[in-house]
């Protein structure tokens, strides 16, 4: 017994000796000896600076915008821009999937370097598993750097780094964006993958971006400056010291098939024929200061707060579309009181059947009851459309309606004249942890796009949540012209609901 007990006196020194290792493991370089660098600005005489002239000198003051809601024309839209770059490419992403577009893609910038452009990749850490050798070769390019957002200190055990630096690691930047010489840029809701792309096989994400010319896109290289210098960007060659040579890229069946049918995108022939439309309006770019992540930013100069300066109060109605909807105390009670004050509120979000991350719906469930109370319409996206008796999967992304999607639009448009497109989700991470970034356009005929794109799919994409005469939730389906009531969780098991359930009483919501 005493030998026994000695061991437990000796367990807590242990635990404490092996969290200092692993502390001591996942710490991270000195950053002494990196380069600063800009985004370059004489590029007027670039193709793309050429093309777009007479365009942004006809708007003075706007910015031309074109709006990509279907998969493969996202794809299509940076092929595009890494193949008519001649100076440079910005690119900054919280994902990157080693899977075909992503393949693809790494492809295109390597392509562009070769040709001489110089390529800046920033990429969050949290997602770059597996991918160091490949990234390694891509930095190894005279004319490719790679940064490493927040990175993992530990490299070979990723979730030992996540656990020995938690408070750091749990912050991440949520960015996306594609710009090229400086001129034209891609902002929204894409990471790179194929669920985004319109590429996968087993489930895709209803998205939505903007291609972007005029006076924002300076705004977006000015920001990607600011995170790519921040104390939080490591080059890759301090993280990843050896990296063995990927095996070579092969063109194989699959990424034949999506690459004919890129070539055959309508988006792509506007581009080449130059007639691809442009919607011209005054927009404002907005984002976080990567010291947020290290908890170092002020919170009324973060994004949340700095869009509900420029939207103000809603005084006729709000369409909000977020796949992630954890609105928390605050944000109930600002959207209880503008449905006192007589604005119309309509949200869209994942069901939990098409939802990708089962704690998020916990989070937005609890606060179903209290929404709908005070008048709010909440729509939740099912996970494939059954109104087809073949349920074949068609191409993903074209707006909300595609089957087989679960969302991950961040859009909302206010009072049918201003529309926000970017990063940002109406969640409490997106709002305290996270970085993001996105853009407020001021459309009477974006905003009436978006409305009139909800009015049309709601319907037959998306559950209506309502409340009975006990207070209790249901949901109402249509199906082949009928209407078709649930009174649980449609499409899920009962295991899945009483996980949720359990995970709604657990206080995680600023995780979420």
């Amino acid at each position: 017994m005493k030998k026994r007990a000695k061991l437990w006196l000796l367990l807590p020194t242990a635990l404490l000796a092996g969290a200092l290792t692993l502390s001591s493991c996942s710490t991270l370089p000195p950053l002494e000896g990196r380069v600063a660098s800009t985004a370059l600005t004489d590029t007027d005489n670039t193709r793309l600076g050429q093309a777009l002239l007479p365009l942004t000198t006809a708007h003075p003051g706007l910015v031309g915008i074109h709006s990509l809601p279907d998969g493969r024309d996202a794809f299509a839209a940076r092929a595009v821009l890494a193949q008519a770059a001649d100076r440079s490419l910005d690119v900054q992403y919280y994902i990157w999937r080693n899977d075909t577009t992503g393949m693809l893609m790494f492809n295109a910038l390597r392509k562009a370097a070769d040709r001489g452009v110089r390529v800046r990749l920033l990429l969050d850490d949290n997602n770059t598993g597996g991918l160091d050798a490949i990234l390694a070769q891509l930095d190894a390019h005279p004319q490719i750097e790679v940064r490493l957002f927040n990175p993992n200190g530990i490299r070979s055990m990723r979730p030992l780094g996540m656990v020995a630096d938690f408070w750091r690691m749990n912050r991440r930047m949520h960015n996306k964006s594609f710009t090229a010489d400086n001129k034209a840029t891609i902002i929204g809701g894409r990471n790179v993958g194929d669920e985004y792309f319109g590429a996968a096989g087993d489930i895709s994400f209803a998205d939505l971006d903007v291609i972007a010319t005029g006076p924002v896109v300076k705004e977006v290289s000015a920001d990607f400056d600011l995170y790519w210098n921040c104390p939080s960007a490591y080059p890759l060659t301090l993280m990843v010291k050896e990296a063995k040579a990927p095996p070579p890229a092969t063109v194989d069946a699959e990424t034949k098939a999506y690459l004919d049918a890129i070539g055959q995108s309508a988006f792509l022939n506007k581009v080449m024929s130059g007639t691809l439309p442009l919607e011209w309006a005054h927009a404002r770019f907005l984002s976080d200061d990567p010291a947020k992540v290290l908890d170092q930013s002020s919170p009324d100069e973060n994004i949340a707060a700095r869009l509900a300066v420029l939207f103000g109060q809603p005084e006729r109605n709000l369409d909000l579309v977020s796949p992630y909807f954890v609105p928390g105390k605050d944000g109930v009670a600002a959207m209880i009181e503008m449905a006192r004050k007589g604005a119309k509120i309509r949200v869209l979000t994942n069901s939990l059947e098409a939802t990708d991350v089962s704690a998020v719906h916990a989070g937005y469930a609890k606060w179903r009851k209290p929404l709908l109370e005070a008048g709010v319409a909440l729509y939740e996206l099912r996970r494939a459309s059954t109104d087809e008796p073949s349920r074949k999967k068609k191409r993903s992304g074209a707006g909300f309606g595609s089957s087989d999607a679960s969302l991950h639009a961040k859009t909302f448009g206010v009072d049918g004249n201003r529309i926000f497109v970017g990063s940002f989700n109406f969640d409490q991470r997106s709002i305290h942890l996270n970085t993001e970034m996105g853009m407020v356009i001021d459309s009477v005929e974006l905003a009436d796009r978006l409305s009139k794109t909800l009015d049309e799919t709601l319907p037959m994409r998306a559950y209506e949540v309502l409340l009975d005469e006990k207070g209790n939730v249901y949901w109402l389906e249509g199906r082949d012209g009928k209407i078709i009531r649930h009174d649980v969780e449609p499409g899920t098991t009962w295991w899945k609901r009483a996980a949720v359930h359990g995970l709604g009483w657990l206080p995680i919501d600023w995780l979420l």
